[in-house]
Order: C-alpha cells, then structure tokens, then sequence
C-alpha cells in the first residue's frame, strides 16, 4: 500500500496515475477537502497524517520546502510502518536532503530525495523526469517503481544530495530562460513587434539547439577564438537597452548583463568570444 502526502496538482496527478496502475493508495492533505475529492477516482482520504501513512510500505511526498517535509513527516512519525521508504518529490535545499537521508536512516528507514522535472500533464501520462542519487543499493530497489512513474529515472550517483542539487541548477536555467524571454517580450513590445512576428522567428530558428555546444564553449576555458566578440556582443545589448528606453520598457536582466559584459571589456576581453563572461563560473 502506497500513502501519497501532498494533494497539489503533481500531488493530485501522480495519485490519479498510481490508481489507474492498480495501486492502492491513502492521501493527506493539509486542506482535507483536496485529498477527500480523490476518493471519487479510487485513493482513501484520511484527515490524520498519521493514519494516512499507517501500514503504507512507500510513502511519497509532494510539499513545499524543507520546512514542510520535516513538519508533516515528524506528525506522520507515529504512524510509519518500522522500515518504511520516504520517497519525497519536493524541490527542496541540498543540505536538507541530505540530514533528512541521515536522520530517517538512524531512526530505521529509507529516505530518497526524488525531485522531478514534471509537470501536472507529465505526472498523469507517467512522463517527464525524476532524479535521484545516493545510496546506489537503496536506488536500484527503488527504482523500478520509480520508474513506473516517470519516462526517465535519472541516476546521479552515489553523492547523496546531488539529485537536490540537480534539480536547484535545473530551475535556475528555467528561471533565468523565463527571465530572458520576458526582456524579449518587453524588447518587441518597445520595438512594436507584434508577438506573432516572434513566434515566427522562433519556429524557424531554434536557440535551444545551441545549448550543448555552447555549455562546452563556455567551460572549455579558451576563448580566443570569438564567433562573436564580446565588444561587438556588448555593442549590441547597448542597442537593446536603447530601443527599451525609447520605447519605454524597463529590461530586468539585460542590464545586469552589461554591466558584467562591462567588466570583462574592462579587464582586457573585449576581443575575446563572448562566452568569457562566464569564465569565473567555471574556473
């Protein structure tokens, strides 16, 4: 029997696809009326965090943060099965992944950090990503069912702690690329181009195609051999930065980026690829 703690929308749809599995599974949910709308489609609500988890061999969690997870595990504590496995899905800090797999260790059971790389769509369809590292015997038992949750179980090793630092580094591309695209947008809205016109661009030509060659441009260490020099990337984000005040758009991220472009022409590399602005990410 699986408890599944945490009815958001992965919550929700990660118990859904469990159920039409053949799975049994309890449900909690702080807001009682979200976990009690599932047994519509199979789960048993329980109010009571400690019932739900009560004869439950895996329980899963999907919350909010650190502080979350400790206090709804510490209330489902008298109830754990002795042996239990804490599968928890939660984006959550690296160090707190980490006492947790120590601390439920010492008390007898098996705590797995598993963030995902889903969303409410992907947990239904059993597709998208989950990551995971550690204990490499805890993860090949774990796994399988893992698995069956996902289209890819992506195994980082045996450094507890990294599946949570992996997530936190997927985020921030997500958050910085969000970020970029809203100056995008603000860019076009100051130049008077129509969203439509954008979308063209981007059907045809695809940026995204970019990212491996450029991730190993910019770690390579060498970058005396620009495709496009930092002066002249400079020059360009100037242009940007016009358009915007005359259009009278405020820019969140790009002036943060030329002010760093700024510092690296400032210290000489101004005729270097203009990929050196990460150098001292990676050296």
């Amino acid at each position: 029997m699986i408890a599944f703690l945490g009815m958001g929308l992965l919550g929700e749809n990660f118990t859904r696809a469990l159920l039409k599995k053949g799975a049994s599974v309890r449900v909690w949910n702080r807001t009682y009326s979200k976990a009690l709308a599932l047994e519509a489609v199979g789960a048993k609500a329980l109010a009571d965090v400690a019932d739900a988890v009560r004869g439950a061999d895996t329980v899963h969690l999907t919350l909010k943060d650190d502080s979350t997870v400790d206090e709804v595990l510490a209330a489902a504590a008298p109830g754990l099965l002795p042996g239990a496995t804490i599968i928890d899905h939660t984006t959550t800090s690296v160090p707190g992944a980490i006492e947790r797999t120590r601390a439920w260790k010492e008390r007898g059971f098996t705590y797995v950090h598993a963030p995902v790389f889903m969303g409410p769509q992907n947990a239904l369809e059993s597709t998208g990503a989950m990551l995971v590292s550690g204990d490499q015997q805890v993860i090949a038992r774990v796994e399988p069912a893992l698995a069956q949750m996902t289209g890819k179980v992506l195994n980082f090793g045996p450094e507890t702690g990294r599946a949570a630092a992996m997530k936190l580094l997927g985020n921030n591309f997500l958050v910085c690329f969000t970020a970029g695209i809203a100056d995008t947008l603000g860019l076009a809205k100051a130049l008077h181009v129509p969203v439509s016109d954008l979308s063209m661009l981007f059907d045809t030509w695809n940026p995204a195609a970019m990212l491996p060659n450029r991730l190993k441009r910019m770690t390579s260490g060498d970058y005396s051999q620009p495709s496009w020099m930092l002066s002249m990337a400079r020059k360009d984000t100037g242009l940007f930065l016009e358009a915007a005040r005359q259009g009278g758009v405020d820019l969140t991220v790009i002036p943060a980026v030329a002010s760093l472009m700024d510092r690296w022409i400032a210290a000489g590399h101004g005729g270097d690829d203009w990929t050196v602005i990460a150098k001292d990410s990676v050296s």
